[in-house]
């Protein structure tokens, strides 16, 4: 899983250093064999290694000890979105800079009509239901990356803040590799769009 993200940030000109945050020693051994100039290890810390663990304290964890300054970029990437391409990360980059942003958030475009526990529509109305085709959806976060400024996510203990940017990408890469059956579904859609 690691590999994807590696490969991604790796064939990203803008990206000038990628880290990977981890207690995982095989992942250690991997990530050192593929010998790649701009990659380091964060050795995460038992506290950050746990189930429980937020990302945001991994991170705020990691920024505590690298050499950062305040103003630069810093991209989140998550090892269980398998569908990150360079190309994303270069048009999202584009995109947090043009829009002066203060973060960015990958997202898809869901045309799924959604309801709250107590039978209420949460996103259409039910008498009037449209088509799908004309229906244009709503963004929702695929987990693919992230984009903000150290001193942003150091202020706010968290990866967004402030105004914030969607970078959209296509429905299949709001795929999350979190369960079993998730890998037989990933493994068609890599057939289909790698």
């Amino acid at each position: 899983m690691v590999s994807w993200c590696l490969t991604a940030a790796k064939e990203c000109t803008e990206v000038d250093e990628i880290i990977i945050s981890t207690d995982d020693e095989k992942i250690k051994e991997l990530v050192s064999s593929l010998e790649i100039p701009n990659c380091s290890i964060h050795h995460r810390s038992e506290e950050n290694a746990q189930d429980h663990s937020s990302t945001e304290s991994v991170m705020l964890e990691y920024l505590e000890s690298a050499a950062l300054a305040q103003e630069d970029i810093f991209i989140l990437m998550q090892a269980t979105s398998p569908f990150t391409k360079a190309r994303n990360l270069t048009e999202a980059l584009s995109l947090f800079n043009e829009s002066k942003a203060d973060s960015l958030l990958s997202a898809t475009r869901s045309k799924r009509f959604f309801w709250n526990d107590n039978g209420t529509a949460l996103n259409y109305d039910f008498k009037a239901r449209p088509r799908r085709q004309e229906y244009d959806g709503l963004l929702m976060e695929n987990g693919a990356f992230y984009i903000s400024r150290v001193g942003d996510i150091i202020q706010n203990s968290n990866r967004l803040s402030g105004k914030i940017a969607l970078y959209e990408m296509p429905e299949y890469t709001s795929l999350e590799l979190d369960e079993p059956h998730d890998w037989i579904i990933a493994e068609q859609l890599m057939k289909k769009y790698s």
